[in-house]
């Protein structure tokens, strides 16, 4: 089967990579050693990135703390689902579906993000949109307010 008939129409994806790049300078403090995009399918995107550990995540894995260290990394990375669908969907113009995330803290903070995308022709809400309406932190880096006095009322001062 040709190269073509698998893979989409745009197929540079050095502009995800420099995005995660960013994010996870914006999120943890510093970026990864290196990162690297590819298309996994058509609707498939993979962005590798290596040496992605903070000094205090390095710390806490010399102490043992290898599952606190990627329970905080998903915590911390799924309460910022728009944050790291946003430029995927800017870049290739298509609604993320799905997006998940894992770091593997025995090989040096190897971590990988997926996103699959919707059809082309997909109009409906896209993981962005449904993120912002259950409370994840979106592009503005904040929560969503209805949400949040659904769940605890009212912020009253103190």
């Amino acid at each position: 089967m040709p190269e073509t008939e698998s893979r989409p129409a745009s197929t540079d994806l050095g502009p995800v990579a420099r995005e995660m790049t960013k994010l996870f300078k914006h999120q943890f403090g510093r970026g990864p050693r290196r990162a690297f995009a590819t298309w996994a399918g058509p609707d498939l995107i993979v962005c590798t990135l290596e040496d992605t550990l903070t000094p205090a995540e390095r710390k806490l894995i010399e102490l043992g703390e290898h599952q606190a260290v990627r329970e905080m990394r998903a915590v911390l990375e799924h309460a910022t689902v728009p944050e790291f669908c946003a430029p995927i969907e800017a870049i290739t113009g298509r609604k993320v579906k799905a997006f998940t995330s894992a770091v593997d803290t025995v090989a040096d903070g190897y971590s990988v993000e997926i996103w699959e995308l919707h059809p082309e022709a997909y109009e409906g809400p896209g993981r962005v949109e449904l993120g912002a309406e259950v409370g994840e932190i979106g592009p503005g880096g904040r929560r969503s307010r209805t949400n949040l006095d659904d769940d605890f009322g009212p912020i009253t001062p103190s």
